[in-house]
């Protein structure tokens, strides 16, 4: 029988691999292997070594070259490193060829992202959601992951054990899948009805790239304490607060951060969660400015918001983490005016691209958290007006 274990024992140490594909640069590379480092370290491991190669497309059986395949060979001869890390989804068959000739246990980016999710989920629906989305992953790579105890040879009439060991398997993920949909589409009735019983609130979600800030900045706008971390997918479940500014009551809720490359399977599994986001009125669009890839992020976000149908919400674009921006982008030395003029043209810019909808702030040094307020304060009230436009409302 299946059973699911824990990928990544903790400090373990590992090697990580990517491929430069002719779209893309050897410093994006660079810098996605740098985001595939954060999840190891998110997921209890260390990355000790990077390995890329440029390719005009995977190798369909190792999916790097067999030149590199040696190479990694040879780095790993007589080290205690015992996992190889690559920043692509691999099939059941090319994991199983790359661990036959490396000798040691090999994982692709989906299965580290669904190994944080287990670890990250605390409530009844996260845990759910995460052994559906692991076992959808699971079950078209059980050919490759039992290709090596098929039998050689045989003819009409015989039938290898591994091929056995794949129908029983198939048959057991399959019943497992059912159930879990099941199970979770009771939890999810349960949350729809928690949801209606919220009145006739405007609802405002925050939604950004994970480790951007959005629990610190809930904490700051709710006041109330949300938990923070600076780890990838610190939190898996919604979290929902009433709040009240200037006398005008609306809910606000912090959600799971978006990732490149987000396993589709983990997507489907989780939209009951993220139905706080389809469902609000007003979304936050929060953006670590620091990140030297912040511009990439964005464009992730917005494409998972159009997947998720809401992208042409009323979006509020919140560039958070402006005190490290300064520290990241100024010299110590640079003169006060010309520090003015880059501020003053990246925020032209951005006012350009979000017609006016966005605001710099640092949520965790409060700074211009006022503007923050009477931004959202505004959104908030024409949505009442819009939505209840016969109704006298003080807001």
């Amino acid at each position: 029988m299946i059973e699911k274990k824990q990928l990544i024992a903790r400090e373990e140490k590992a090697v990580l691999v990517g491929v430069i594909l002719k779209d893309q640069t050897v410093q994006q590379a660079e810098e996605y292997l740098d985001e595939l480092a954060f999840l190891s370290e998110t997921a209890g491991a260390m990355a000790v070594k990077r390995f890329t190669q440029r390719l005009a497309h995977p190798d369909s059986r190792t999916f790097v070259g067999k030149g590199k395949l040696e190479e990694i060979k040879n780095y790993l001869s007589g080290k205690d490193i015992h996992l190889v890390i690559f920043d692509d989804e691999l099939s059941g068959s090319q994991i199983a060829n790359i661990e036959k000739e490396l000798n040691v246990k090999t994982i692709d980016r989906s299965d580290l992202i669904l190994d944080i999710f287990a670890r990250r989920a605390r409530t009844a629906q996260a845990k759910v959601q995460v052994e559906l989305a692991q076992y959808q992953y699971l079950l078209p790579r059980l050919k490759g992951m039992w290709k090596h105890l098929e039998r050689q040879g045989g003819g009409i009439g015989t039938r290898g054990p591994g091929e056995t060991e794949i129908e029983t398997d198939r048959r057991i993920v399959k019943d497992k899948i059912t159930l879990l949909r099941k199970r979770l589409s009771d939890i999810d009735r349960q949350a729809f009805t928690q949801r209606k019983e919220r009145g006739e609130l405007i609802r405002v979600a925050l939604v950004g790239y994970t480790n951007v800030g959005k629990s610190t900045l809930m904490t700051v706008l709710s006041k109330s304490e949300v938990f923070a971390e600076n780890k990838l997918f610190a939190t898996l479940d919604t979290t929902t607060r009433k709040v009240v500014f200037d006398n005008t009551p609306f809910l606000l809720s912090d959600t799971v951060g978006f990732i490149r490359k987000l396993p589709h399977h983990l997507v489907e599994s989780f939209k009951s969660t993220l139905d706080e986001v389809r469902e609000a009125d007003i979304l936050l669009h929060v953006v670590d400015i620091s990140h030297p890839q912040y511009e990439e992020q964005i464009g992730v976000v917005n494409k998972t918001l159009q997947e998720l149908k809401a992208f042409e919400k009323p979006i509020l674009t919140i560039f958070n983490k402006m005190d490290l921006y300064a520290e990241r982008t100024f010299d110590e030395w640079l003169e006060d005016s010309v520090k003015e003029e880059i501020l003053r043209d990246l925020k032209d810019k951005w006012d350009g691209v979000t017609n006016n909808n966005c605001v710099f702030i640092s949520a965790l040094e409060k700074q211009n958290m006022d503007a923050l307020r009477d931004l959202i304060l505004d959104r908030v009230r024409d949505m009442y007006h819009i939505r209840y436009p016969y109704k006298t409302m003080l807001y």
